[in-house]
């Protein structure tokens, strides 16, 4: 059975990744809309540096995140000067950290869903004199629902999973950066192997749960297939 110290785990990681998908829906939206429309010349560059964290090996990232969020890294100071003290080793680092790493999971499926919907509906709302803003929201936004909705669960599910960023960046600090994944490695380390089977079967049964929830939403909208 679950102990204590593994539903304390449990609420901040869920907290964690909650927080961090809602920032993540924030940033990644526009960044996601600029690249599928933009025919700049560096759009490339943007979308390499965008998918970077899908192929670097989580520990880099972390290492250096670690180094720029420290007393003498750049963004060290900047929020030591502002009074936040520094982030490694805190909640609010831990969820820098996660959503740099788990934000391709985000912008990929909206910057599919929004090239996917093309410039004719842009176009009929111009000639009705609808502004941009209105144009996104009463237009580009239901039409990308499958994208919101592919970003929003992959988003979530990433940054529950995650494991060598955290550690890197939160450490292993109970109640307060310990997360699930960490409290999986703990139990491992400590031979307690079916404390480490109740979480890790836990989070097998919740990833398969989202992603057949994903699935079969998605099967239902006519331009989910463009998504796939």
């Amino acid at each position: 059975m679950l102990t204590p110290a593994d539903i304390t785990t449990l609420w901040l990681t869920f907290k964690v990744a909650g927080l961090a998908t809602v920032l993540m829906l924030i940033l990644g939206t526009p960044l996601a809309w600029w690249l599928a429309r933009t025919t700049s010349r560096w759009k490339g560059v943007c979308n390499a540096l965008v998918a970077l964290p899908l192929v670097l090996p989580p520990t880099v990232l972390g290492f250096y995140l670690l180094i720029l969020m420290g007393p003498s890294g750049p963004i060290g100071q900047l929020t030591t000067k502002l009074g936040l003290g520094t982030l490694p080793f805190t909640f609010g680092g831990l969820v820098v950290a996660s959503v740099l790493y788990s934000l391709p999971f985000v912008v990929q499926p909206l910057q599919a869903a929004f090239a996917a919907i093309g410039d004719r509906p842009l176009e009929a709302a111009a000639t009705l004199r609808a502004g941009p803003l209105d144009t996104f929201f009463s237009v580009v936004v239901p039409l990308a629902r499958p994208g919101f909705l592919t970003a929003t669960i992959l988003g979530f599910a990433h940054t529950v999973g995650e494991f060598g960023v955290v550690l890197m960046v939160g450490g292993n600090i109970p109640d307060k950066t310990r997360v699930v994944s960490v409290q999986i490695y703990n139990h491992v380390e400590a031979l307690e192997y079916s404390q480490a089977h109740w979480l890790a079967g836990g989070l097998l049964a919740f990833s398969f749960s989202v992603l057949l929830l994903m699935y079969s939403v998605l099967k239902t909208h006519p331009v989910a297939h463009q998504l796939k």
